[in-house]
């Protein structure tokens, strides 16, 4: 049943509006200040997609900032892009939380040294728990809305926290999460900067 209603949302209408509701928090930081760039959960206002910000978010289980650039992505879509996930969120704080969308963000490690292996592009996914996830117990579910109907957004899968590109890949093998691509309108442009 959850699965059958995952399936029949149109992608294209999520992808838009979700990522408008995740932008907000991603890009719209005031200018930067004598205090450095913003965290984009404390941002808002007319500076919405104007200038950049960053977010906490997971890279092989440890938080590491990552800064957005204050343009949306123009023009085709790359091919092979790295996933930028949106799951439930991990701890008891989340990462973002715009406006009550409660969640996190796991990326691929990023190296300390670029040498051309690494894209600032991204491409955005939601994590959800399918109906087997649930009906079966391994997958935990924090239904919020991020625009439209309430999702079951993935928390931890099997009792482990999904704070990896691998832990979630993992639980898409087994079937217990899905990943919605949000399509073109999906992509964003940001790069970790630090471990916090």
């Amino acid at each position: 049943m959850i699965q059958t209603r995952i399936r029949s949302i149109a992608i294209s209408s999520v992808a838009a509006v979700a990522l408008a509701t995740v932008a907000v928090g991603l890009a719209t930081a005031p200018a930067v200040t004598g205090a450095g760039i913003r965290n984009c959960v404390d941002v808002t206002g007319p500076q919405t997609g104007r200038v950049g910000c960053y977010e906490t978010v997971w890279a092989e289980g440890t938080p590491v900032r990552m800064v957005f650039s204050n343009q949306g992505f123009k023009g085709t879509t790359p091919k092979g892009l790295d996933p930028f996930y949106v799951t439930a969120p991990q701890t008891a704080t989340p990462q973002g939380d715009v406006p009550a969308f409660m969640h996190d963000h796991v990326v691929r490690t990023v190296p300390s040294q670029n040498h051309g292996g690494y894209s600032v592009q991204l491409q955005g996914f939601f994590v959800l728990c399918t109906g087997q996830g649930i009906g079966s117990g391994a997958c935990v579910p924090l239904w919020t809305s991020p625009a439209g109907p309430p999702l079951p957004f993935a928390g931890h899968v099997n009792g482990q926290p999904l704070t990896s590109t691998e832990a979630i890949e993992s639980a898409a093998s087994a079937g217990d999460v899905a990943l919605i691509n949000l399509g073109p309108g999906g992509v964003i442009v940001g790069a970790v900067t630090r471990g916090d």
